[in-house]
């Protein structure tokens, strides 16, 4: 199996190590992410300016110099479009993007460099999965990233159609061992969201924006709810937006396209 692993963290963060090395027990690894944080970047793409990519290496005393992978000044997306075209010698048969400090549940999954990753693997149809560790001051990753690998393996196993994706969130192990998975819909709640306004030392407006815990609606079990609860949530999810509920209705309305002098004036 060929396996592209990627994060919105950037290429040096603990998390990525540690998925990578769990991930080469399921097979070959190739690495390429972000050279800096695109935490919150979304679903962006590079156009504008050219794709910096480096290949990059830790240095160990004790184990000498290892090759982390290949660092993109760029978005997670440009890191899965880069991998598939460039940096993997054939088609990768999953995309991981992982794992990320701090959970993506609710509306946060439109935010997500790290969902966004993974959408840009199942638009190649490639099987990916989003994995994310709540927040935590110490994470531990390690553990989070053998957890995640199990998962990962038994959603492989299913043989899923091409192109599925999943969103894994993981809570954080200081609050004990989860206590079981579901298989949830994402949030829908709005956070509560607000900007504090403040003041440089040069006199100059800014705001900061913070964000107000929110309780989800009660008796609706979401990633939100169940991930807060201590469970691993696991969310199928598709990019694609059409309302699919709205189309037959919209086609059936009696449409009027106006006659080119009257849009002209």
């Amino acid at each position: 199996m060929l396996i592209l692993l990627t994060n919105d963290d950037g290429i040096y963060a603990p998390g990525l190590a540690a998925m990578a090395q769990e991930m080469r027990h399921l097979g070959e690894v190739v690495v390429v992410a972000p050279a800096t944080e695109q935490s919150g970047v979304g679903h962006s793409i590079t156009y504008l300016t050219p794709l910096i990519v480096k290949e990059v290496f830790h240095h160990d005393v004790t184990d000498g110099e290892k090759r982390l992978g290949w660092a993109v000044e760029g978005s997670p997306a440009d890191c899965v479009k880069l991998g598939i075209h460039q940096f993997c010698a054939r088609p990768p048969n999953l995309v991981v993007s992982g794992i990320n400090s701090g959970a993506n549940v609710g509306i946060n999954v439109l935010y997500s460099g790290t969902v966004a990753a993974a959408i840009e693997g199942a638009f190649f149809k490639v099987t990916s999965v989003a994995v994310s560790l709540e927040i935590d001051e110490q994470p531990d990753y390690v553990t989070g990233a053998r957890l995640a690998r199990q998962l990962v393996e038994q959603l492989v196993a299913r043989r899923p159609p091409a192109g599925s994706l999943y969103s894994v969130n993981l809570p954080a192990f200081h609050r004990g061992w989860p206590k079981g998975i579901r298989v949830v819909p994402m949030g829908l709640d709005r956070h509560g969201e607000r900007f504090e306004r403040r003041t440089d030392p040069r006199g100059r407006t800014y705001y900061w924006i913070t964000s107000e815990r929110v309780e989800p609606e009660k008796f609706a079990e979401t990633d939100v709810s169940s991930l807060r609860e201590g469970y691993v949530t696991i969310t199928p999810l598709n990019f694609d937006l059409s309302r699919f509920d709205n189309l037959r209705d919209m086609a059936e309305w009696t449409w009027r396209m106006p006659e080119r002098e009257r849009i002209d004036g």
